[in-house]
Order: C-alpha cells, then sequence, then structure tokens
C-alpha cells in the first residue's frame, strides 16, 4: 500500500507540473512563435480538451485492457507529447500534440487518483491527500523553474524537465507495479470491483442525487479556484497598483498554503468525518471571500490569499472521497466523472470571470467570488444532507 502511495505521489507532482507549464512559459512562447496569446489560449484549450477525454475514457479502457496498460499509456503519451514540446515543432503541429498530452495528463490524474481511493478504504482521505500535496508542489515549483529558465534563455527546457520525470514516472510504475492493484477487490480494501467484472453496479435513486450534488460541487470548486488564481494577479495590479512581478507572489502564497494544508486535510477529515470537514472548510471560505471585500489592500489580499489557499486545500480529495464512499463499487466512474465535471468549471467559470472582470470591475470580482463561495457551500450542504438522508434509510431498512 505505501509504495501505491509513493508511486501516486511522484505521477501527481508530474502531472501538477505538466498541467502548469505552458502558463509558465506562456510568455517568451508566443514571442518566439510570433502568435496572439489567443493562440496560446488554444494551446491550453487543445490540451484541456484532451485531458476531458482522457478522464472520461479512463473507466472503459481499464475494463477493456487493464489498469497497468492504461496508466503507462496514458503515462506514455504525457511523456512522449512533453519531449515533442521541447523541439518547438511548427504551431499548427504544437496544436496537435496538445490534446495528446492532456490526455495522458488527464488520464494518469484520474486512474492514479482512483487507485488511491479504491485501495485505501479507511484511510482514502489521508491517503488521496498525501497524493494531491504533490500536484500542489508540483504547481508550486514550476513557475520558478520555468522563470528560471526564462532568464537563462532556455525556457522550451520547461517542457522537457516535465518530459524527463514524465519517463522516470513510467518506468517507476514498469518496474515497482503495486501488488495491491492485482488483488480481488475485498483485499485491496474496496468493494469496486469494476475493473474485474468490467461493469459497475447500479445507482439507486438516492445515490444519483448525492453523485449529482457532488458534480456541482465539483465544477463550483474547480471553478472558483481556477478563477481566483487567474485573476487575482490582475486585482492587486488593477486595485492597488502593485507591479505584476509583486502581485504574482501572491499565488506563491495560496500554492504554498495548499501544500500545508494538504499534508494534514486528510487526518483531520479521517477524525471529523469528511462531511464535517468539507461543510466546515466551506463555510470558513466563504467567510474569507467576504472578508476580501471588505478589505482591499494589497497585505490583507496577501493574507486571505494564504488563508483561502490553507482552507481550501484538502476539498478536492476529500470530496473524492465523499462521493466514492456515497456511491459505493464506482471508483474509476465516479472519480473520472468528477474530475470531468471539475475540468468543465476550470474552464468555463474563469473565462465567464474575465468577462465579468471586463464589464464590471475588480470590487465586483471579489463579490463574484463571495457569491460562487456561498454557492459552493450551500452544494456541499445539499450532498450532505443527501448523503445523510441515504444512510438513515439503510439503517432502517437492516433494522
Amino acid at each position: 500500500m505505501s509504495r501505491l502511495v509513493y508511486l501516486g505521489c511522484f505521477a501527481y507532482l508530474v502531472v501538477g507540473l505538466g498541467q502548469l507549464v505552458i502558463g509558465a512559459i506562456m510568455e517568451p512562447m508566443v514571442h518566439a512563435y510570433g502568435v496572439q496569446y489567443g493562440d496560446g489560449g488554444q494551446l491550453v484549450m487543445h490540451q484541456f480538451l484532451g485531458g476531458m477525454v482522457g478522464i472520461l475514457f479512463a473507466p472503459w479502457l481499464i475494463g477493456k485492457i487493464g489498469k497497468k496498460a492504461v496508466l503507462l499509456s496514458a503515462i506514455g503519451f504525457m511523456t512522449i507529447a512533453e519531449f515533442l514540446y521541447t523541439m518547438l515543432p511548427p504551431w499548427w503541429l504544437m496544436l496537435t500534440i496538445a490534446p495528446f498530452a492532456g490526455v495522458g495528463l488527464g488520464m494518469t490524474e484520474a486512474v492514479v487518483g482512483s487507485f488511491i481511493i479504491g485501495a485505501s478504504g479507511a484511510k482514502a482521505n489521508t491517503a488521496m491527500s498525501r497524493v494531491e500535496t504533490f500536484f500542489g508542489v508540483g504547481a508550486l515549483l514550476i513557475p520558478f523553474a520555468g522563470a528560471a529558465l526564462i532568464e537563462a534563455g532556455y525556457w522550451k527546457l520547461s517542457f522537457g524537465i516535465v518530459g524527463v520525470l514524465g519517463a522516470i514516472t513510467f518506468l517507476l510504475w514498469s518496474i515497482w507495479w503495486p501488488s495491491v492493484l492485482d488483488q480481488p477487490a475485498s483485499s485491496a480494501g474496496t468493494a469496486d470491483h469494476e475493473a474485474h467484472a468490467g461493469a459497475a453496479p447500479k445507482l439507486t435513486s438516492r445515490s444519483l442525487v448525492i453523485l449529482i450534488a457532488c458534480a456541482v460541487f465539483f465544477v463550483v470548486y474547480v471553478g472558483l479556484e481556477m478563477s481566483y488564481i487567474h485573476y487575482l494577479p490582475s486585482l492587486l495590479v488593477q486595485t492597488n497598483g502593485l507591479v505584476e512581478s509583486s502581485a504574482t507572489l501572491a499565488l506563491s502564497l495560496f500554492w504554498g498554503a495548499m501544500v500545508i494544508g494538504r499534508l494534514v486535510a486528510g487526518q483531520i477529515a479521517d477524525r471529523v468525518g469528511g462531511s464535517v470537514y468539507l461543510i466546515g472548510t466551506c463555510i470558513i471560505t466563504a467567510v474569507l471571500f467576504i472578508l476580501m471585500t471588505l478589505f482591499t489592500g494589497a497585505l490583507p489580499a496577501f493574507v486571505l490569499a494564504f488563508a483561502v489557499g490553507l482552507t481550501m486545500s484538502g476539498m478536492f480529495a476529500i470530496a473524492l472521497v465523499f462521493a466514492n464512499r456515497a456511491t459505493p463499487g464506482r471508483t474509476e466512474r465516479t472519480t473520472s466523472l468528477l474530475m470531468a465535471c471539475g475540468g468543465i468549471g476550470g474552464a468555463l467559470l474563469p473565462k465567464g470571470t474575465g468577462w465579468f472582470l471586463d464589464q464590471h470591475g475588480p470590487e465586483a470580482v471579489r463579490w463574484l467570488f463571495a457569491g460562487t463561495a456561498a454557492l459552493m457551500l450551500l452544494v456541499i450542504l445539499w450532498a450532505s444532507l443527501s448523503s445523510r438522508r441515504s444512510a438513515s434509510v439503510l439503517m432502517t431498512m437492516h433494522k
């Protein structure tokens, strides 16, 4: 089991680097190719769309060719695509490569996440939070690595670093494949037998309601997180007159807090319960975003960025575990569905936030963030109440 967690941590580190590397070197890349920022955004979108395909098809492929073949193929796609990026081929070819990179990144994240949740049993919160910590480490490190390589004139090697680490990930999973993943479902500590049987248990109406609520939560959560980190520097520049390099430091505080929070989020959730953890952190997050509308100075913005990173740090992992426990026997499918919903929110909400910022200005965007955080709280209350009703019905039936 520990081998699975260690390998999962390394895989998530590489995925974190790979998901954000384009943004880290966007400035020199668009100048080198002589394209517009919109074209750079198109590259990101192509990779995102590939990730959606990889996430959604992962459960079906596992049923057809098995866990190991799917994961190694995903890592292989990711690794080859990053090395091709490094060669700086013609722009049309970069746009062609991007979906394959996305397939590898998205499928690797979804498959490894489902492995961790399915095999960890009662310790799923702790294990998944630990793995998610390394995604945060990757997201925290790549801007610094990219900045250093840009300064040295070797920005394209940012892709190469991800490719090398991807190749190492491929070798590690090939050589030290965790035996726990080959055991029957009961031995692996989960009721999820779909990879062996090729089908998942049907959802009850109550489980479906919980799953829908969790899906909406992932759309809102990831959308809020991505909107906040994309536009926080712009808010600081427009409201407080900070230069871009100083404003970007707020993102470093945010991701640093994410890493710290994920080190302890799993243990806290295991003690108080996933539902209580999610409700509590959503309440705190809503309060913090409301405070952002009242205290708009530079110092409060930096302090609140750290606090928000800390409180939101465990939501993704704990919500994944919560949803899987509420809909047992569907780990691969549930994990892939929720990650796909998160991807939808991560693509659509930032786009809407950018339009809202252009139309109404930074003060209104702060209120938009506060309203979205309040919506997130309402959704997780809906999911929690649905889960408790379902549990009560089951207890009544067994009496």
